[in-house]
């Protein structure tokens, strides 16, 4: 396998690595400064991002529990969100999100093509339907909370 350049944050590296973010503005951050270990490059560069953009008061990684059920495991779980991230608006109020970085490719319900194996389709429509449970279960947690939850794909990353 040939030389991988961790610096470099594109589609194709999404789950290639994973380390500990050393914070430039600690003073931003909710939660231990140093146990922020990222688990692909595409959370490393939302963390980057969150505490390098002045318009972020505040940003926490894996911040919340928030217990969903799953059918797939027909059972009570908890789903641990990446983010959050406070937000001064341009009105001045503060917004809060709960952010999840996921590729889109998970966030869509996949369809089953010619080349693809039965269980390579069934792993994806688990993915999903697992992530549709999550996801359901946050925004519901977010609303009652007055907070917006928002799944970031590499269509948000890479614009």
């Amino acid at each position: 396998m040939g030389y991988r350049n961790p610096d470099i944050c594109s589609p194709t590296y999404h789950m290639a690595y994973k380390g500990n973010y050393k914070l430039i503005n600690p003073s931003k951050y909710i939660g231990d400064p140093t146990s922020i270990n990222w688990k692909s490059l595409w959370e490393r560069k939302v963390c980057r991002y969150l505490d390098l953009n002045e318009n972020i008061i505040r940003w926490g990684y894996e911040p919340v529990k928030i217990p969903y059920f799953s059918h797939v495991h027909k059972k009570i779980k908890k789903y641990i969100p990446d983010f959050i991230v406070e937000t001064k608006r341009k009105d001045g109020s503060i917004e809060t999100t709960v952010l999840e970085v996921k590729p889109l490719s998970q966030s869509v319900k996949p369809q089953k093509g010619k080349k693809q194996s039965k269980k390579s389709f069934l792993r994806e429509t688990i993915q999903y339907e697992v992530n549709q449970a999550k996801w359901k279960q946050a925004k519901r947690f977010c609303d009652q909370q007055g907070w917006l939850f928002k799944v970031v794909t590499e269509k948000d990353l890479f614009k």
